[in-house]
């Protein structure tokens, strides 16, 4: 694209006012239930992410170990035998062992978070829950005063 050619396109975009922003969207009309792309994540749902990753974490805690320790002792082996595959092997598995760090705490962070989650949710909930009750009574009270 030549230089003119490019300032005629941007003269052009500044003469028919196309230079705020606009969003992409689906056309009104696409059927189905009418939620309109709401994210919807309920109770069962969470719990479900949650179990998944605490069982992810129990299951690659179990696993990887078995990896890490087998190739950290073919590692030495080779090593021992004077091949060279054998500090590339162990470089491998110590690159194995940080990458499972990494997802043992991701999983774990998840897990965490949405426990951490449920019962902050539970809590408000019924803090909320003796707020409204307070109030009720509260104003139960100022209408018997006023014997209505």
């Amino acid at each position: 694209m030549a230089w003119e050619e490019w300032e005629q396109l941007k003269a052009e975009a500044a003469q028919r006012g196309s230079t705020r922003m606009q969003l992409n969207q689906y056309p009104a009309d696409q059927g189905g239930d009418g939620t309109q792309g709401d994210l919807v994540a309920g109770h069962a749902d969470l719990e479900s992410v949650g179990k998944a990753a605490h069982d992810l974490f129990e299951d690659f805690t179990a696993y990887s170990g078995h990896a890490r320790v087998a190739s950290v002792a073919a590692a030495g082996g080779l090593k021992a035998e004077g091949f060279a595959l054998g500090a590339a092997l162990a470089h491998v598995a110590e690159r194995w062992n940080e990458q499972t760090k990494t997802l043992l705490d991701a999983c774990a962070h998840i897990s965490n978070h949405l426990r951490y989650t449920k019962n902050q949710h539970t809590a408000d909930d019924s803090y909320i829950a003796g707020t409204v009750s307070s109030i009720a009574a509260l104003d139960e009270g100022f209408d018997d005063r006023k014997g209505h």
